[in-house]
């Protein structure tokens, strides 16, 4: 079938059906444009569960579809391929937080989003990169705070709060290899650009905390892809640099044409995100594949540390 062809049925059997497509920041374009929603993980979850849809098709990667399983549980949620993990939510099992817990008794857990649906069900808090401050600086002080499994953003939440914060050793395969060389390199290719850096690269302890102007640049921002998205929107630079995974730069490109944006790395490419096609897009809506189902007890648990950092204004 010829592109042209495959979104035609796509378009035929959504209707039919009566789903809903979500697609992450991260994925190849041409998900992104069909999709009726783009942004980050539990954005998208959340704009799930607003929809009359019944079913929701989820283009990124396993535990984002986990999530909006564990938020819409009456709703069928479909992912392209079950081969599209992450190396971050992959970096802690259920069984290591136990036992990380049974070595502190009486800290108090707080997760990333981007875990599994049974690394949140032994959480006490659920953060997003956006939140993360906040959300810590809620919790009651003089409690110890393990904090999992982004090291980088653990780092930077530490460093901000002040807390006791106890530090899972883990990261994102695309992000952690953006360093402070590849931030150097690129500001000198580039520098009248501003800076957009994600807080799971790298560099992102030392871009916000240590105030180092790579180059000169002294304009240096630190924002989830929703953040970043809306950022270049109201702007006056007309030039950036991207410190996250590239996909997002298509969706920065298509909604600021009079811009421009270069990627810190053009290598910075997750290959989990890049199995979302087309093609096992239009067979997972018309096959109903493959469903990603959060068992009910598990999923009550694990959606109560995500409404505790919902209700955190």
């Amino acid at each position: 079938m010829s592109k042209n062809e495959i979104i035609d049925a796509i378009n035929t059997l959504r209707k039919e059906k009566k789903a809903v497509i979500l697609a992450h920041n991260y994925v190849i374009p041409e998900v992104q444009d069909i999709a009726d929603f783009v942004g980050d993980s539990l954005g998208l979850s959340q704009q799930a569960a607003l929809t009359e849809s019944e079913t929701i098709i989820f283009c990124g990667v396993h535990f984002m579809a986990e999530t909006a399983s564990i938020i819409s549980p009456e709703k069928k949620v479909l992912i392209p391929d079950t081969d599209a993990g992450c190396s971050l939510a992959a970096s802690i099992t259920a069984d290591q937080l136990r036992a990380w817990k049974a070595d502190h008794p009486g800290a108090v857990v707080v997760s990333y989003v981007n875990t599994t649906a049974a690394v949140k069900a032994e959480t006490d808090y659920c953060v997003t990169s956006t939140n993360a401050v906040r959300v810590v600086q809620s919790i009651p002080a003089g409690l110890k705070i393990l904090f999992l499994p982004d090291k980088f953003l653990g780092s930077y939440v530490r460093q901000v709060t002040g807390r006791d914060i106890e530090i899972w050793d883990g990261a994102c395969h695309v992000h952690e290899k953006i360093g402070e060389e590849e931030m150097q390199a690129a500001v000198v290719r580039h520098p009248g650009a501003e800076v957009l850096v994600h807080p799971e690269c790298g560099c992102s302890t030392s871009c916000m905390l240590k105030s180092i102007h790579y180059g000169g640049n002294e304009k240096i921002e630190i924002f989830s892809t929703e953040g970043m998205v809306n950022y270049v929107r109201k702007s006056d630079n007309e030039e950036f640099l991207i410190a996250t995974e590239t996909g997002i730069i298509h969706r920065m490109q298509k909604f600021n044409p009079g811009k421009t944006f270069y990627p810190v790395s053009e290598k910075s490419v997750c290959e989990y995100m890049k199995m979302i096609t087309l093609e096992n897009l239009m067979d997972s809506l018309r096959n109903d594949q493959y469903e990603v189902k959060v068992e009910k007890s598990l999923a009550e648990r694990a959606r109560l540390p995500i409404e505790r950092m919902l209700a955190i204004k």
